[in-house]
């Protein structure tokens, strides 16, 4: 603690840090708990033939949050780049550069080079496709809108090959002066397979003769999952789980430092009563020992004990021989006991008694 019983710059720091640091990860607890009440009270509607009964019937023909699950199925021919025309809804190309970053420390003169990556040209390519029943022949279908603002959709990939760089010395040498070096151009292709099973969960609206699976407006997550409804609910409530106890820990930590800078101010508050309190004793016993040396012409000041200035001097301390504290001062000096005159220490104490 600093003066004036204030906390030091690092219990302030360290005290300010940890409060915002549990500020934020409450703040994404409450995110993640209001996520997982969004899903527990999703809508569960069953992709059959009485689908269409359901949004005819609900408000605005529209399902603000549902969940619905089936597998996917697309009647046109492939986007991909590098495969055969098979049907494939969803396709992803994306070179990077796969090169090396050059790190240097003038004063060591160490150099070295660090590994990273740079997307330089990303293309996306989707075809309309629909979540129908895992049985066929009901004849009942949802579009999907915008599958790739979905959260959890897990692409495969189907093609991927790396293009080495071809360097001269002259490239070399400005790789060199620039820091970086490319090692070459990585291409990968990813796809959704057609069939795959599917749990769309979000606003499900009748339009027209369409049914469409669309992102939710209420700001809750849209989602296109390989996984059944359940254990993504269960993905989601650990990591509710896991956020909470992050929050609970550093929420403790917070805690434990503002405990220990308020005993800290709590201490120095004692003190200061303490030594508050001994000022007006020693105040009140120079008053004292003024008024009897007005009333008996200075004798008592000269037979009072030097440290409390109220009881007459009653111990002879040896070997020094003063006689300068009462008996009571002197069971308060601190062991080993020292004569408070000389500083030379006491072997034993003969009693003077005043007649």
């Amino acid at each position: 603690m600093e003066g004036g019983g204030r906390p030091s710059a690092v219990q302030a720091a360290l005290l300010a840090a940890s409060t915002a640091l549990t500020a934020l990860l409450y703040s994404v607890y409450r995110q993640k708990a209001r996520v997982a009440r969004g899903l527990q009270g999703a809508r569960r509607v069953r992709l059959d033939g009485e689908l269409r009964a359901v949004l005819l019937e609900a408000p605005g023909r529209c399902v603000p949050y549902a969940v619905i699950e089936g597998r996917d199925r697309v009647g046109v021919s492939s986007p991909a780049a590098h495969l055969p025309p098979i049907s494939r809804p969803l396709a992803t190309l994306t070179a990077q550069i796969a090169g090396c970053r050059l790190f240097s420390l003038p004063r060591l003169r160490i150099t070295e080079w660090n590994d990273y990556e740079k997307i330089i040209h990303q293309r996306t390519n989707t075809t309309p496709f629909d979540l129908v029943p895992q049985e066929d022949g009901t004849g009942v279908a949802v579009r999907v809108m915008k599958p790739l603002d979905a959260a959890e959709l897990s692409l495969e990939t189907v093609y991927e090959k790396f293009h080495p760089s071809v360097q001269s010395f002259t490239d070399v040498i400005g790789h060199y002066i620039s820091g970086e070096r490319p090692k070459g151009i990585q291409e990968t292709e990813q796809m959704l397979k057609v069939g795959t099973a599917l749990t769309g969960v979000g606003e499900l609206v009748l339009d027209n003769a369409t049914i469409k699976l669309q992102p939710p407006k209420q700001g809750m997550p849209y989602y296109l999952s390989g996984v059944d409804f359940d254990s993504l609910l269960q993905k989601q409530e650990s990591n509710v789980r896991f956020w909470k106890i992050l929050t609970v820990i550093f929420g403790f930590a917070t805690c434990t430092v503002l405990f220990f800078i308020l005993r800290k101010q709590y201490r120095h508050h004692r003190e200061r009563q303490h030594l508050r309190q001994m000022q007006d004793e020693f105040r009140q016993a120079q008053e004292r020992l003024m008024r009897e040396m007005n009333a008996e012409g200075g004798e008592t000041l000269k037979n009072a004990c030097v440290i409390c200035l109220s009881n007459i001097k009653s111990c002879v301390f040896l070997e020094c021989g003063h006689v300068c504290s009462c008996k009571e001062c002197y069971r308060a000096l601190p062991e080993p006991k020292k004569c408070p005159i000389c500083r030379q220490a006491i072997s034993r104490v003969v009693p003077l008694y005043n007649s």
